[in-house]
C-alpha cells in the first residue's frame, strides 16, 4: 500500500481513532500491507479485524503488531473504529473496500498505474495468470494469489499495488447483479477483458441473460479512453461491444474482417498443451508468430489470445508475448496443475472449482491425455474421471450434473468416480450408467476418502486422473494426496487457513 498516516486512514474510512492520540496518529506512517491474516501482518501493517467462521480477528488484533487495526470497536491497540452502517455485515470490511482502496487506486492511476480487469464465467483465474507474466517484462505487476476476486479479496488485491507498481491486474468475479460494477468503482479499469459468459452461478443469476448483463458491468465501466478485450467466440461476449464507450479489441480462434488477435491451427502435445500461431493486425500491417503454451487444455487457447491482446496493448512485441507465454505454467494452486509421478500415473489437479463449461474442458484434456499416440481419443492409457459436486447451478443442477456424467462417457473415459451421495451425485452416476454400456466403471464414493482408498487400490501405471469439483467439495487435498506416490500420504483434509479461498475470491474459476 502507500505509505500515509493512521490519522489520514481514519479520515478516509471515515472512522474514530481509539487507543491512540490524534498527535501520534498524525505522526504515525502506515508502511507496510493490509492483512485479514493477524499472522502475516507486517512492520508498519495494518491489520482488518473480521469477525470468521473459525474465529474473530478482533481477538488477535493486540497480537498482531499492527501499526494500527481497523475494527468494529476498540481492541486495546491502535485502531481505526467504523461504526457499522444499517444492514453491514462488517463495518471495517465496507470501509475497506469502498473507501481506502478506492483512494489508493484513484492516487496510483494518478501517478500512471494501469489497472486491467478480467472477468467471465470461467477462466479468470487462469487468464490473470498468463496476464501477470506477459505483462511481467514491461513492467512491475500485481495480481491476486489464487481467486481473490470478490468484495473482500479485490480491494485487498487492490491495496498491495504501491507507486512502484505498473500493472495492476484485478481479477472480477459476482454471484448477484451489481457486484461487479461495485467492484470496478473501487479501482475503474483502463483496460478490460471479457472470456466468456457461461453457467456458473446459474441458482443466483436464474438465467445465462442475466449472467451475461451482469458481466457487462465490466466493459461498461471502462471510459472512452480505455481499452476492451473481447472473446467474440462467445456471441454473448460479442455484443458487449455495443455497450461500452471503449476501443474494442476483438479475440477469436478464427481469423475475421473485425478480429484483431486471433490463432491459427491449434495442436495439442501429449499433456495437452497447445501450439498454435498467434495472428495480430491485418492486411499489410498484419504480424505473426508462433506460440507453445505451458498451460494444459484446448480452453487455454482464448485465455492466452487475450492476454496476448492485453500486453500488445500496453507496448508489448509479439515475440515477447509469445515467449512470455512459453514460460507461464501454471500458478495458482488445484487449477489444471499436470504431475506425473516415478510410475508414469499422470494427475491432472483441477480441483479448485467447477461449472458445467469448466468440467467439459478439464474432460476434454483429460481424454486428449489418454489418447494413443496417433491421437485416437480411445487411448492405451487408462483414464480416470474423479469428480464432484458443481455448485450454485440451481434448478438446473440435475441436468448439469447428467449431462456431465453421459459427456464422460462420450469422450470414452475408462473409470468415474462420482465423490457425494446426493441428488446432484446420483444425476452424475445415473447419466454415466445410461448413456452406453458402463455398469461398473462408474462408482459412487462416499467422500475424498473413499475416492482416495479406491484410487491407491485400484491405479496402474501410466493411468490418468483428472480430479475436479467445486471448491467447496474440497477435493485439493485428495489431489494433491494422490501426487504424491508414497501410499501412505496424509488422508484428503482441508487445510486450516485464514482467510480462506471462499471468504476472499469467489469460485468461479
Amino acid at each position: 500500500m502507500i505509505e500515509m498516516t493512521i490519522a489520514r486512514i481514519a479520515e478516509i474510512v471515515g472512522g474514530e481513532l481509539a487507543d491512540i492520540t490524534p498527535e501520534e496518529a498524525a505522526a504515525t506512517t502506515v508502511t507496510g500491507t493490509v492483512e485479514f491474516d493477524s499472522r502475516a501482518v507486517g512492520p508498519g501493517g495494518v491489520f482488518l479485524a473480521l469477525p470468521g467462521a473459525r474465529a474473530d480477528g478482533h481477538d488477535f488484533a493486540a497480537a498482531s503488531g499492527a501499526a494500527v487495526v481497523l475494527a468494529a470497536r476498540p481492541v486495546g491497540v491502535p485502531a481505526v473504529i467504523v461504526k457499522p452502517e444499517p444492514g453491514a455485515a462488517d463495518a471495517a470490511s465496507g470501509a475497506l473496500e469502498f473507501d481506502l482502496a478506492a483512494a489508493v487506486a484513484a492516487e496510483l492511476v494518478a501517478g500512471g498505474l494501469t489497472i486491467i480487469g478480467v472477468t467471465g464465467s470461467s477462466g479468470k483465474t487462469s487468464t490473470k495468470d498468463l496476464l501477470a507474466a506477459v505483462l511481467e517484462p514491461l513492467g512491475q505487476v500485481i495480481a491476486p494469489p489464487g481467486s481473490f476476486n470478490n468484495e473482500l479479496g479485490h480491494p485487498w488485491t487492490v491495496l498491495r499495488a504501491t507507486p512502484e507498481t505498473d500493472y495492476l491486474i484485478l481479477e472480477m468475479s459476482a454471484r448477484h447483479p451489481g457486484n461487479i460494477a461495485a467492484l470496478a468503482a473501487i479501482a475503474p479499469p483502463q483496460i478490460a477483458v471479457v472470456l466468456n459468459v457461461g453457467t456458473a452461478h446459474l441458482g443466483e443469476f436464474g438465467s445465462r441473460e442475466a449472467i451475461a448483463k451482469t458481466k457487462a458491468e465490466l466493459p461498461q465501466a471502462v471510459p472512452a479512453s480505455g481499452v476492451v478485450i473481447l472473446n467474440v467466440d462467445d456471441s454473448a461476449v460479442a455484443a458487449m461491444a455495443e455497450v461500452t464507450e471503449a476501443r474494442v479489441v476483438r479475440v477469436s480462434r478464427e481469423p475475421g474482417s473485425e478480429v484483431d488477435v486471433w490463432a491459427g491451427p491449434v495442436a495439442l502435445d501429449e499433456l495437452a498443451r497447445p501450439r498454435f500461431t498467434l495472428h495480430a493486425g491485418s492486411g499489410s500491417a498484419g504480424r505473426e508468430t508462433e506460440v507453445a503454451l505451458a498451460v494444459h487444455g484446448d480452453h487455454q487457447v482464448g485465455n492466452a489470445l487475450c492476454a496476448a491482446a492485453v500486453a500488445l496493448q500496453c507496448g508489448a512485441g509479439l515475440e515477447q508475448v509469445a515467449t512470455a507465454l512459453a514460460g507461464a505454467g501454471p500458478v495458482s494452486r488445484n487449477r489444471m496443475q499436470v504431475a506425473t509421478r516415478a510410475d508414469g500415473v499422470t494427475v491432472i489437479n483441477d480441483a479448485y472449482n467447477a461449472n458445467p463449461d469448466s468440467m467439459r474442458a478439464g474432460l476434454k484434456a483429460l481424454a486428449w491425455m489418454a489418447r494413443e499416440s496417433g491421437g485416437d481419443l480411445r487411448g492405451k492409457r487408462r483414464s480416470w474421471a474423479v469428480l464432484g459436486e458443481m455448485a450454485e447451478l440451481g434448478d438446473d443442477a440435475i441436468t448439469e450434473h447428467d449431462a456431465i456424467g453421459r459427456f464422460a462417457v462420450r469422450l470414452d473415459v475408462s473409470r468415474l468416480i462420482v465423490v457425494g451421495t446426493g441428488r446432484t451425485m446420483n444425476a452424475m452416476h445415473h447419466g454415466a450408467v445410461m448413456e452406453g454400456s458402463w455398469g461398473s466403471e462408474s462408482t459412487m464414493v462416499d467422500d475424498a476418502d473413499a475416492a482416495l482408498a479406491l484410487l491407491r487400490a485400484e491405479l496402474q501405471p501410466g493411468d490418468v486422473v483428472l480430479v475436479k469439483a467445486s471448491n467447496s467439495v474440497g477435493l485439493g487435498a485428495l489431489a494433491d494426496a494422490l501426487t504424491a506416490a508414497d501410499a501412505g500420504s496424509p488422508s484428503p483434509t482441508a487445510e486450516a487457513g485464514s482467510p480462506s479461498p471462499t471468504e476472499m475470491g469467489n469460485a468461479d474459476r
